[in-house]
């Protein structure tokens, strides 16, 4: 199993965890809310995780623009 980490917004490649002995708790998961965890994580047949967070570009352009996040893909 991987947990692969995309960026929400520009869907840039973050960073991947490749291991098949990490548990959901050992990562947060269990901290988010089922509407969280349906927005957050994906889940492929192969058994591998995608979890889509905010990359630190875009996190400070929606700091420096709070517009942005009104439009429904304001970084791609």
């Amino acid at each position: 199993m991987s947990v692969n980490y995309v960026c929400r917004h520009c869907r840039t490649f973050i960073g991947q965890i490749d291991s098949s002995k990490i548990t959901e708790a050992q990562l947060g998961f269990h901290f988010l809310t089922p509407d969280e965890r349906r927005d957050i994580i994906a889940y492929n047949s192969g058994g591998d995780i995608t979890v889509r967070i905010t990359c630190d570009y875009c996190k400070e352009a929606l700091e420096h623009n709070p517009e942005l996040s009104l439009l429904a893909n304001p970084l791609q």
